[in-house]
């Protein structure tokens, strides 16, 4: 086994390279980079910057270790691969949330696909979530044998730049999309009350889809409001977030974080909703979690007209640094050490592609 190839629905290639900068998107290219010479599995082939895109019927099951980060169709890859009575070699990627799965269905499909291929999350959080739903949906002779393994995703810190304090406070919608999961009409609905009585400057950056609802719409109408599309590239988002001053998560659920960890890194100030989700994400002590809109609005006004004193209550919270607790847990070099240990244990050998040079 000497390849790797990578399914990930949606995923286009234009211009040579990866498309996107949704979190599925942001994945597969730190894959491409981990491994270099993977493959994507796409519906025609073409070829890109350092990799490929296959057909999926050919991939060669004999030399190629396949990374699925769409979990539920693992049983029809196997189904696909194994022809001939030859076993392929599959990992779950899970780097969503699981409650997104409501469907009896898809939920047992989950179970199962996970009970069946070594499966990798993206933190404690949705590998405890995989764990316990496999335990609750299949036989026990069947959950005893799941292999299951996480890391938390992580950042790459050498994107962080120097702060610089804007002269209006800047909150930003942490979120690329409006979705109702994101909630984001509790973050209207806070961000209005604050800046009734203090001066702020709201900053959405949204993708084209969300970007373009009425709703987008509506609120770039408002003189306090800034509502546009994604930056560009990494640089340019890391150089928007040291302008930030803090942000509102509002998120009913989420499976990791990574783009509150991306603004706290930066120096954001983060106020939360006291919710496991967060909690899971934060120091035990952190002090800006909310439990109804009347404390949000308190702790997003703290956090606009106090920021270092805030900050100072994060430090206290995290023994100290916070900025340092934030990186001790959000490498992702660590993430990336820790998915190819598993995948060496699951497929020895699997270690020596991720070191290999493209061909």
């Amino acid at each position: 086994m000497d390849r790797l190839a990578i399914i990930c629905d949606g995923i286009t290639v234009a211009d040579g390279r990866v498309a996107g900068h949704d979190a599925g998107a942001t994945l597969v290219r730190r894959l491409l980079r981990l491994f270099p010479g993977a493959a994507l599995v796409g519906p025609r082939a073409q070829r890109g910057e350092g990799f490929e895109v296959v057909p999926l019927e050919l991939v060669d099951p004999r030399r190629t270790l396949v990374i699925n980060m769409d979990v539920v169709t693992s049983p029809s890859v196997w189904r696909t691969l194994s022809v001939g009575g030859i076993e392929p070699s599959i990992v779950n990627f899970v780097w969503w949330n699981t409650t997104q799965f409501t469907h009896p269905v898809q939920r047992l499909s989950l179970a199962l696909s996970c009970a069946l291929f070594p499966t990798f999350a993206n933190s404690r959080r949705t590998a405890t979530e995989i764990s316990e739903i496999v335990a609750s949906a299949t036989v026990p002779a069947v959950a005893d044998k799941a292999r299951i393994d996480w890391a938390n995703l992580g950042i790459r810190l050498n994107h962080v730049q120097a702060r610089e304090t804007p002269h209006t406070p800047v909150v930003l919608y942490p979120a690329i999309r409006l979705s109702p999961r994101k909630r984001p009409e509790l973050f209207l609905d806070v961000v209005d009350r604050v800046r009734r009585h203090t001066p702020i400057q709201v900053e959405m950056r949204l993708e084209e889809s969300h970007l373009i609802s009425e709703r987008a719409i509506r609120l770039s109408r408002k003189e306090w409001a800034w509502v546009g599309p994604l930056t560009a590239t990494r640089e340019d988002y890391y150089y928007r977030l040291a302008r930030t001053t803090a942000f509102l998560a509002t998120a009913q659920d989420e499976s990791y974080g990574l783009e509150y960890v991306e603004a706290m890194v930066a120096g954001a100030v983060g106020v939360f909703p006291d919710l496991p989700w967060a909690r899971a994400l934060l120091p035990d002590k952190y002090p800006l979690l909310y439990a109804d809109v009347r404390e949000a609005e308190q702790l997003l006004t703290r956090a606009v007209t106090d920021s270092d004193g805030c900050r100072a209550q994060l430090d206290a919270a995290a023994g100290g640094n916070f900025a340092r607790w934030l990186r001790e847990r959000h490498d992702d070099t660590q993430f990336e050490e820790g998915f190819v240990a598993a995948l060496e244990r699951w497929f020895p050998g699997a270690s020596l592609i991720a070191k290999a040079e493209p061909s």
